[in-house]
């Protein structure tokens, strides 16, 4: 009988792999490698790929790690985890919402308080 893998986690460790997958995922897009690139020098499927990313706890530790190794070679899972890598932190900085015009003397005279 086959054992259906998202119903044998608890809560938390079922938000902790999807939050794991998505920092992958943000990590391959700060480095600007496909999810394609990134399975092909993992030697998995792009399916697999996907399914890391989405935090499918299905996927190995192995393959996870592979996949870790083919988008950023060297970064260990505790620095993924961290956000330490400079890609990410890049990544972060770029997705900050930046003010399109200064403001006008009146605005800052009424967020002056």
């Amino acid at each position: 009988m086959k054992i259906q893998q998202a119903n044998t986690l608890n809560e938390n460790l079922s938000a902790e792999l999807i939050g794991m997958g998505r920092q992958l995922a943000r990590l391959r897009m700060a480095r600007r490698v496909t999810q394609s690139d990134a399975a092909i020098r993992a030697g998995i499927s792009r399916r697999t790929a996907g399914a890391i990313e989405s935090g499918s706890p299905s996927v190995s530790i192995g393959q996870t790690l592979r996949y870790l190794d083919a988008i950023a070679s060297g970064l260990t899972l505790l620095d993924l985890l961290k956000g330490n890598d400079p890609s990410l932190i890049a990544l972060e900085i770029r997705e900050k919402r930046v003010r399109a015009r200064a403001l006008t003397e009146n605005e800052l005279k009424k967020l002056d308080f």
